[in-house]
Order: C-alpha cells, then structure tokens, then sequence
C-alpha cells in the first residue's frame, strides 16, 4: 500500500508537520534521538534502519545508538538528552500515563514551552510515521 498515493492529501499534511520541523531549537542529533528511542518503543524496522543511519551521518556514535535502548543505565546522554528521552518515551507510551508532571516540570526547567511544544510535536511526527510504516509494512531500505 502505498499511502503518498491513496492518501496523497493526508500523507502531504504528515510530510508538511515533518518540514516545519527542519528549523527548530532541537540540535539535529536531539530529532534523531527522539526518532530513534520512538522507533525503538514501537518495533519500526523501517523507522529505525532510517534514523539510525541518518544520526550516523550527523555524528552520532555507534556506541550511543547501540546503548539508547537502556540510556537511564548509561552516562552517555546528557541531561537535556535525558530529558527528550524521558518525554519521548511517555508521550510515545501514552496509553501508561502519559506525559507525567513530573517529567513536564523537568522539561521546563531545562526547555522553554516553545521548546517543549517543539519536542512533543516531534514525538507526534514519529510516532504517526511510525503507524505508517508499519501498518503499510514497510521494509528497511539499504
């Protein structure tokens, strides 16, 4: 199934959501680190084959990308990377408890609301291509 076809107007929104988030405060590694940590939550192969060469690309350590499934067990994040991962993991995890006030008081005192409105609406953007991917089977891609 290929949806940017059967669903041109809709996959257009999904690809507009994704441009308007070129240009925000995140670093380039922080999106990928998000996109990562969700892609991991959520079992996308093709998600996650995608975003893992990409943070390669931009710098991103193997061992980093290796360990991101258990970064609360390492010291290889800082804590603004912490903290994305921590909002990334509920909001992607939203049907546990969602995004707690404790993790959004964190947020705030490390991001400004703008910033916290941007790295949730970067979670939103995964978690949604995510759903796409998989649900349309998507395969990785060499």
């Amino acid at each position: 199934m290929n949806m940017a076809e059967i669903q041109s107007e809709a996959y257009k929104a999904l690809l507009a959501l994704e441009k308007s988030l070129q240009n925000i405060s995140l670093t380039a590694i922080e999106k990928e680190l998000i996109k990562i940590r969700a892609s991991q939550i959520n079992q996308c192969a093709f998600c996650l084959n995608m975003h893992t060469k990409d943070a390669r690309k931009i710098g991103e350590t193997e061992k980093r990308i290796y360990l991101l499934n258990a970064w609360k067990e390492t010291n290889l994040f800082n804590e603004r990377e912490q903290t994305i991962l921590a909002i990334t993991e509920e909001v992607t995890l939203i049907s546990k408890a969602g995004l707690t006030d404790e993790t959004y008081e964190t947020g705030l005192k490390l991001f400004s609301e703008v910033e916290m409105g941007q790295i949730i609406m970067c979670i939103v953007a995964i978690n949604s291509w995510n759903r796409v991917a998989i649900a349309t089977r998507l395969q990785p891609q060499d």
